[in-house]
């Protein structure tokens, strides 16, 4: 595939290479509704609008892109894709279970995967899911993950994932906004947090544990629900497939806003499979050919569009990690399904890079140079792909076959074609360690609301430190650019969610009126289309493992917590976990509003109730009050509690030498912190905590 020069235009720029007359219709072009709304799954139902956070909300189809005249760009739905694919390749692999207690992994093929989708959903209708209400799902990835997801969809529900990091009362909250009729869960550790939020829950109907024998009264255990949905005729899920329109909701997906309660992105058919189809198209994934290991939390958008819908677009094939995957045993699924494409966030990427490491230690002198030599000639070579020159030397050639092919072999990706790094940046340092040794990792940058990626790097297109260009068939936006030629991320496409579920305002302020969704993100576009992410308008910690964390809520909590803390900033972004910096209150100089040594009134008092007898801040750092730390520390213990999973658990903390303010730069005119000036003035500090 060549790589495409994109268009730019009044600060537009897509990957597929438009004219301008296509990029700004007069009159958009939505595609037709169904007369009946009674000829689903295919159908597009009527609609009015570009923006919904009805449960029931429709929205419409704007084909304003040259792409969606390809047939492979034509709507369609979930259940119309899968039972396609399941008519042309029946016997093709689809789930190839994580190993049974005897070492054995299952193998479904696509005509089973659709009957047994078709099953389970049979199987949620008896037990009483209704049209636009949910199946939360609870539990590490598996074949009885996808179904379970697929199934809500096919019974014209939503599918709704929960992270198995969060507590009982984050749980609760998304069954409860989501009106879920059911949910499965993974085992007895995952049911147990239902279990004590059930009662809170008055739409619940069904409990579903799909791995082991449930104890528990009223639960049913995944081959309980297979038995059910046998029994079933198919005559009420076929009426509930005629009822289903592509342009309506069939997925919710959490995610975290700056404050507040988690938002229910709202994606529907033709959003998944339009972002799942344009991955396809740039990466070049070949039908009936493609293996990928499933591993990341599929609550996860990235996981789903990749694992679920881009596999199901090419009839892909699909390994399953077992749960201790990020601990350690990932390279054994590697090594044994061989993916054709790897999806891993920097933290992934980064242990597999320090393992290298250590070996390359351990390594004599012989081979040190060997390896050296031979990353040498890896490294030259892509560069030189990078930026256009394309020479396979003879050294080139020879690392190869010498080093290369045995180094992927070891790592189980020697069938690898497409190496993806997403939902975070990875340092260059690693990203050209693995270019040395012929492994290019290709940045993908998206969110929830834009139903995955909107833009990638590909073999043929990338650059370091770039997030790609847009992908075919969507459009980018700088909005507000400055004299640098940076702006806000906007992101416009068939792919761009449909509201907020609930939510009007919310869903309002991400998507405007011209249906352009404002990511809160501030980039560049260079005059090839590469995409750069420079800055971040909302206040979001993105860990090294793609969580996103909102760090006011955190912060708050710390400070309630301990009435002498002024000021409290998360750390964390592409870090391994959450740290944080914290400012004591002082006595603030009167005319300059600069902050003094000498404590607050609120801080002698708390000093006092734990026994301290410091007088200034300068006394609490150089005796290092042991009294001091003990007490933040025990008011960080506290806030953890209310930690909706283990990574927004705050890990270490440091007390600064002053507080902050407007004349020391810290706060901005209207009093809010500046995160970054922050962040560059107390680096070392910051990279203390995490070289200890």
């Amino acid at each position: 595939m060549a790589a495409v020069q994109p268009l730019l235009t009044n600060g537009i720029a897509n990957g597929y290479g438009k004219n301008e007359k296509a990029l700004s219709h007069k009159v958009p072009l939505y595609a037709p509704a169904s007369e009946t709304g009674s000829d689903g799954p295919d159908q597009i139902l009527k609609a009015d609008t570009d923006l919904t956070w009805e449960p029931d909300g429709r929205v419409r189809i704007k084909l304003d892109s040259q792409i969606d005249d390809d047939e492979k760009f034509r709507p369609i739905s979930v259940p119309g894709l899968l039972k396609q694919v399941a008519s042309k390749h029946p016997d093709h692999p689809a789930l190839i279970s994580r190993p049974g207690v005897d070492g054995r992994r299952t193998t479904i093929t696509y005509k089973e995967y659709e009957n047994q989708v078709r099953t389970v959903a049979k199987a949620f209708i008896h037990l009483g899911l209704e049209r636009h209400h949910s199946v939360c799902i609870l539990g590490f990835n598996s074949p009885e993950w996808f179904i379970s997801d697929l199934a809500a969809i096919y019974a014209g529900g939503f599918a709704a994932g929960i992270y198995t990091t969060n507590s009982p009362e984050a749980c609760q909250y998304c069954a409860e906004s989501s009106r879920a009729n059911i949910i499965v869960v993974e085992d007895a550790k995952q049911l147990e947090k239902i279990l004590q939020v059930k009662n809170d829950l008055p739409k619940l109907k069904a409990i579903i544990q799909y791995d082991g024998i449930p104890t528990t009264k009223d639960v049913l255990s995944w081959n309980d629900v297979l038995e059910i949905g046998r029994k079933e005729a198919d005559d009420k899920l076929n009426n509930v497939l005629r009822s289903i329109g592509i342009n309506e909701c069939c997925t919710l997906v959490y995610t975290s806003g700056t404050v507040g309660n988690p938002k229910a992105v709202m994606l529907s058919h033709d959003n998944l499979l339009t972002d799942a189809r344009a991955v396809v198209e740039a990466v070049v994934l070949r039908e009936a050919k493609e293996t990928v290991v499933s591993f990341l939390p599929l609550s996860h958008v990235a996981a789903q569009v990749v694992d679920i819908f881009t596999c199901m677009v090419v009839a892909g094939t699909v390994y399953f990690a077992d749960k201790n995957a990020l601990k350690g045993s990932l390279l054994d699924t590697l090594v044994v399904a061989r993916p054709t494409a790897f999806l891993g966030v920097p933290r992934v990427w980064e242990k597999i890079y320090e393992k290298m490491q250590a070996v390359a230690r351990s390594n004599g002198r012989v081979k040190t140079w060997i390896a050296s030599w031979a990353k040498a000639q890896g490294l030259a070579y892509n560069l030189g792909r990078m930026e256009g020159r394309e020479y396979k030397s003879w050294g080139y050639l020879l690392a190869k076959w010498l080093i290369f092919s045995k180094v992927k072999s070891t790592l189980g990706l020697d069938r690898c074609h497409v190496f993806g790094s997403a939902a975070a940046p990875l340092s260059v340092e690693v990203k050209r360690y693995f270019m040395s040794l012929d492994m290019v990792l290709l940045d993908a940058y998206g969110m929830s609301e834009c139903a995955g990626a909107h833009s990638l790097c590909t073999n043929n297109a990338f650059r370091l430190g770039s997030i790609g260009r847009t992908l075919p068939g969507f459009n980018t936006k700088l909005d507000a650019v400055d004299a640098q030629g940076e702006g806000e991320i906007c992101m416009g496409g068939r792919h761009v969610f449909m509201g907020y579920l609930n939510d009007p305002e919310k869903a309002r302020e991400a998507k405007d009126e011209s249906s352009w969704l404002h990511s809160g993100d501030l980039g560049k576009i260079d005059a090839d289309g590469f995409l750069y992410i420079t800055g971040r308008i909302k206040e979001l910690v993105i860990t090294a493992g793609g969580e996103n964390i909102p760090p006011v809520r955190i912060e708050e909590l710390v400070k309630k917590e301990c009435l002498a803390i002024s000021n409290a900033m998360l750390i964390g972004d592409r870090r391994k976990y959450l740290t944080m910096l914290v400012t004591l209150k002082t006595e603030m100089d009167a005319e300059t509003g600069e902050p003094l040594d000498a404590f607050s009134p609120e801080s002698k008092k708390w000093l006092k109730s734990i026994g301290s007898k410091a007088t200034s801040l300068s006394e609490v750092l150089s005796t290092h009050d042991s009294l001091v730390y003990q007490g933040i520390e025990d008011a960080i213990k506290r806030a953890n509690e209310h930690a909706i999973s283990n990574a927004q658990r705050v890990q270490k903390f440091r007390i600064l030498p002053q507080d902050f303010s407007l004349p020391t730069g810290e706060l901005g005119p209207t009093l809010k912190l500046k995160r970054n000036v922050v962040s560059k003035k107390y680096a070392n500090l910051i990279e203390d905590m995490y070289n200890e």
